[in-house]
């Protein structure tokens, strides 16, 4: 998958707001001011790195060759996923959603309703 094209199906996630706190090196999605992913942006192989569940991370980081715990995050809840090839479209825009309901799920009341009206 493409980095435009990741892109663009991140910000199209309701409520998702890209942004660059960290410098030019990483485009960061947040939905209510909360991370759901990272997408590198000055590699030579694309790095996305997405909230996972503890039991999931492990699966997909036994499965497949590019993924790998969450580069400058919590190797337990997150996971980073080159974009070489590997993974089918498919795959990685159903990852990027779950890290989006992960992120979601956990807000508060108050934010889920705010999102809900957007």
């Amino acid at each position: 998958m493409k980095k435009d094209k990741l892109g663009m199906y991140l910000s199209k996630l309701k409520g998702s707001e890209g942004s660059f706190p960290f410098g030019p090196e990483a485009l960061v999605f947040k939905v209510m001011s909360k991370m759901f992913a990272l997408v590198s942006q000055k590699e030579d192989v694309t790095r996305l790195t997405l909230k996972c569940s503890p039991a999931d991370a492990k699966v997909l980081i036994d499965l497949h060759e590019s993924v790998v715990p969450g580069y400058y995050m919590n190797k337990k809840h997150w996971v980073t996923i080159l974009l070489n090839g590997e993974l089918p479209e498919k795959m990685i825009t159903d990852l990027a959603k779950q890290s989006y309901e992960l992120v979601v799920k956990k807000l508060t009341k108050a934010d889920r309703n705010k999102l809900e009206q957007q």
